[in-house]
């Protein structure tokens, strides 16, 4: 039965290509669908600021005229500048468990690289580090976060058939939310704050929090500079952020720490669980899947630890340990049971090490890989 392949160009093309997951993980209990207008505003190039200094093609693949695969492929300039490389990057990738539907999809993705002049294949990756990022390889049984990719556990095994290197891993640790502060900790968090004259910045209102957007994203991009990857935000795409998602927060669950100049130099941002919401809402916000959504900000079951970062000039200061501290304060209050990391990558060594003042366990792996051309 031959695979045919066709280039997704318009927008009724794109409502498919983000609708074929759905098939493919019918019935699975741990796959988190992503919104659907999420992923239209990303994939469209009159939606996305990135598309500014990015190329991007998608793909799905057929037998029979069903669907069975899919793949984008993108090309962020501004990355390859910034790391001196020729990357195109995939993302985006689901396929049946046939191994020539993924080396199909592939084999389109390494012939628009040929033609663009690129020398290596990388991925899975999104357009920015906001996006989805990384192939799951250990924690299929786990239910993740929304903001991660879940996969089957044949998609890394084909990848590594089709001439495919492992490149780096990122991981997540879970543990119970509920764990007293250390008295030492406070102690030195005091010293601390007291010595650099720093502040926690709390919130309850979101207008107090949205304020601070610009110089959080500004720390954001200064904090992640070295990163595997990361490319710093524009001010379109930070505009977009602030716009689309810092208002979608709890504000007690958003936590700066400020310097006499009330500039951001560490930041952390967690929020409850979502993700059996966004199974509940199937993609979709309307008619009945917001409502889901909302009544999941108000559950206490489990913490989804989202994004944390220092400012450069305030690393190896011991000021991380401020955020951690006073959100370890407020999840208590809250009444949380369980927490997840954010995706960290294992050669972060600092940003992992924070993580052993808890009894914690690692819960699911993902992974990049690279190929040669």
């Amino acid at each position: 039965m031959s695979i045919t392949v066709k280039e997704i160009t318009t927008t009724a093309g794109l409502k498919k290509f983000i609708q074929f997951p759905h098939s493919l993980y019918k019935g699975n209990n741990y796959w988190v669908p992503p919104l659907h207008q999420d992923e239209m505003n990303t994939l469209r190039r009159d939606k996305n600021p990135a598309f500014d200094y990015s190329e991007a093609r998608y793909w799905m693949a057929y037998k029979e005229q069903r669907p069975v695969g899919r793949i984008a492929a993108i090309i962020n300039h501004r990355a390859n500048q910034k790391w001196g490389c020729k990357h195109i990057r995939f993302g985006w990738v689901d396929f049946i468990e046939e191994i020539d539907v993924a080396r199909t999809l592939f084999s389109e993705v390494e012939k628009w690289a040929i033609e663009k002049g690129m020398e290596e294949v990388e991925g899975p990756f999104g357009f920015t580090d906001m996006d989805f990022e990384g192939m799951l390889i250990e924690g299929f049984d786990k239910l993740g976060t929304i903001a991660n990719i879940y996969n089957h556990s044949y998609y890394p095994l084909f990848v590594e058939q089709l001439g495919f290197k492992p490149k780096e891993d990122w991981v997540q640790f879970t543990f119970d939310a509920p764990q007293p502060v250390p008295e030492k900790v406070e102690r030195l968090n005091a010293l601390i704050m007291n010595k650099y004259k720093l502040r926690y910045a709390h919130f309850n209102k979101k207008r107090d929090m949205i304020k601070y957007g610009k110089k959080f994203f500004d720390t954001l991009n200064k904090s992640y500079v070295n990163l595997y990857g990361f490319v710093d935000l524009t001010e379109k795409e930070i505009d977009k952020y602030i716009k689309s998602y810092l208002g979608f927060l709890l504000p007690e669950l958003v936590g700066f720490v400020l310097d006499e100049q009330d500039n951001v130099v560490a930041f952390g941002i967690a929020m409850p669980s979502l993700s059996k919401a966004f199974q509940k809402a199937n993609g979709k916000l309307f008619p009945f899947g917001f409502i889901h959504i909302l009544k999941a900000m108000k559950q206490r079951d489990r913490i989804d630890l989202f994004l944390t970062g220092v400012h450069p000039d305030w690393q190896k200061k011991g000021v991380v340990s401020i955020y951690f501290c006073e959100m370890n304060k407020i999840i208590n209050q809250m009444g949380f049971k369980r927490a997840i990391s954010s995706h960290q990558l294992v050669t972060n060594h600092d940003a992992i090490s924070m993580w052993n003042s808890y009894e914690h366990e690692l819960c699911l792996r993902r992974r990049s890989y690279i190929k040669e051309l």
